[in-house]
């Protein structure tokens, strides 16, 4: 049985080295959320943390990971959707389909780790996930609303890990 330290668990599996990590989190954890788009790292409906970075799932295989590493998925990100990012996701209507929304929470989520206060540049660098349904400009005013702290201000994720840190 290999671990893997996710949303703050200790979690175990079973599955070759050159599974990618999105297979894993679905098939053999159920953590449903994180999504499969492309498969070739394009779309980032798959987008999850890895020690606070947001990283393609759909490429990952797991022989590129130690075990160590915290994983951090759309579930982990709050366990009610109280998480800012997805309060303001809430608020402003962004989600049409919702297909790649926890793949772009997940991207926006790092880039106000980051960046608090993120110019449109920066938005355009760190988000570059796709959506099909175009709701660009409703994503960019709810990564504008947290940053302001509008409705709600951002929080920094409060993950215990299995070895009792925090993210």
């Amino acid at each position: 049985m290999a671990k893997l330290n996710v949303n703050g668990k200790a979690r175990e599996f079973e599955a070759e080295p050159d599974t990618p990590l999105l297979w894993v989190l679905r098939e053999q954890l159920s953590l449903t959320g994180t999504k499969y788009g492309c498969g070739i790292a394009q779309c980032g409906a798959c987008t999850v943390h890895i020690d606070g970075a947001p990283v393609r799932s759909c490429v990952r295989p797991l022989a590129s990971l130690s075990g160590q590493e915290k994983i951090v998925t759309i579930e982990g990100l709050s366990k009610n959707g109280s998480h800012p990012v997805q309060k303001a996701w809430a608020k402003l209507d962004v989600p049409q389909c919702g297909f790649c929304q926890s793949g772009m929470i997940m991207a926006v989520t790092a880039l106000l780790k980051t960046k608090p206060n993120p110019s449109d540049a920066d938005i355009d660098a760190a988000v570059t996930n796709i959506c099909r349904c175009g709701t660009y400009n409703r994503v960019r005013a709810a990564i504008k609303v947290v940053a302001k702290g509008g409705a709600t201000k951002m929080a920094k994720l409060a993950i215990q890990h299995a070895d009792g840190s925090t993210t």
